[in-house]
């Protein structure tokens, strides 16, 4: 038997962390519900939307959100974009994603972050690059669009 980090609780080769029981454990190793899973995935869906794609320019078929319109604060408006960015992946390694797609996540933060702060050009790019929903996108492709892994 291992002990885990929270006293009192035991696992045995075939009960642990790592078993594949089917039910996905959060960061911390406490079971995640369907029912928390489905209220997670709908949260960061709705924040992403509003970060990239919450207001449609009329006439058109483009899209942006707020993301767009603060970061075109000289300096702190990316740097606070990006940090909502990153609670959308701490969700997603809250929901077990592979380290891979994490990476691939910050990365897409990353990009627009640093993109993003170029004045007037930058703020172009934060428009059409829209890290949220491609990071949304890998969520889904790991779990699904109905929250199943």
């Amino acid at each position: 038997m291992i002990a885990s980090p929270k006293a009192g609780r035991f696992f045995t080769p075939g009960n642990g962390p790592s078993a594949s029981s089917g039910t996905r454990r959060a960061a911390g190793g406490a079971p995640l519900s369907s029912m928390d899973r489905a209220r997670r995935l709908a949260r960061i869906r709705r924040l992403a939307w509003l970060l990239d794609a919450a207001v449609k320019v009329p006439g058109t078929k483009f899209r942006f959100g707020l993301n767009s319109v603060v970061g075109a604060a000289p300096g702190v408006g990316d740097a606070a974009m990006a940090a909502v960015s990153l609670y959308i992946v701490y969700e997603a390694y809250q929901l077990g994603l592979p380290k891979q797609q994490i990476a691939r996540m910050v990365g897409n933060v990353a990009v627009e972050a640093v993109a993003g702060s170029v004045p007037i050009l930058g703020d172009l790019f934060d428009a059409a690059f829209k890290a949220n929903l491609r990071n949304i996108a890998l969520i889904d492709a790991h779990v699904g669009p109905e929250g199943r892994a």
